[in-house]
């Protein structure tokens, strides 16, 4: 399929945003780490349970679309 015909599949753009959902928490949870501190100590495990779980979403949707893409 041509890259017209991705980019107007809806679940690549769900996997995309799920893809950058990760990225977001994951760069949250980096942040507070690396600043350390009230909001790292009150917020790290709940964030990093947060990025696990979205981490987890993400993948399946990857693997929803990759087997979808291959004709399922």
């Amino acid at each position: 399929m041509s890259k017209d015909g991705l980019a107007s599949d809806p679940l690549f753009w769900v996997v995309a945003a799920a893809t950058l959902a990760v990225l977001v928490i994951l760069s949250v949870g980096i942040g507070g780490f690396a600043k350390g501190g009230e909001f790292n100590r009150k917020h790290a495990n709940k964030i990093m349970r947060w990025r696990i779980a979205a981490q987890a979403v993400a993948v399946a949707l990857i693997l929803l679309f990759v087997w979808l893409r291959r004709g399922g």
